[in-house]
């Protein structure tokens, strides 16, 4: 597009994309992403119980997850409980030296819980942990 200044020149305009505002929507739309992302663990739904010893996770690690509905998820994949075993070797390199962690919803029967732990052993992993919430004083 040309156009005439007060001299009587004629001359182009400049045709530059303004990266300041691509910026500023990407910084803002990162900021929203890292406060986001630790609030979501996973789309998977469990209450697990409450008790008074709780360790709090500093790093991230393989979550073997399951639901009231004893539904088996790795992670967030849903997983037959007759593949869990080779499921967890194909992700763990070396099971001796892993750790896993148990979610159960509290509603789960502890015989479901023993068969996959029971399959997590046989899989070669020793250590085990199961996943727990803070007891609140005076709530149940």
């Amino acid at each position: 597009m040309a156009f005439t200044n007060a001299q009587g020149r004629t001359q182009t305009s400049m045709a530059e994309i303004n990266i300041v505002p691509l910026v500023d929507v990407v910084l803002v739309l990162l900021v929203i992403f890292m406060l986001t992302a630790p609030i979501i663990q996973s789309g998977i739904e469990i209450n697990v119980p409450k008790t008074r010893t709780v360790k709090e996770l500093t790093q991230e690690r393989l979550v073997v997850s399951i639901n009231r509905a004893q539904e088996l998820f790795v992670d967030s994949t849903r997983v037959n409980i007759n593949e869990l075993e080779q499921k967890l070797k194909s992700r763990i390199k070396n099971p001796a030296q892993a750790m896993i962690y148990l979610r159960a919803d509290e509603e789960v029967p502890f015989g479901s819980i023993a068969k996959v732990m029971d399959r997590a052993k046989q899989a070669g992993i020793v250590n085990i942990n199961v996943v727990t919430q803070p007891l609140v004083e005076g709530k149940k």
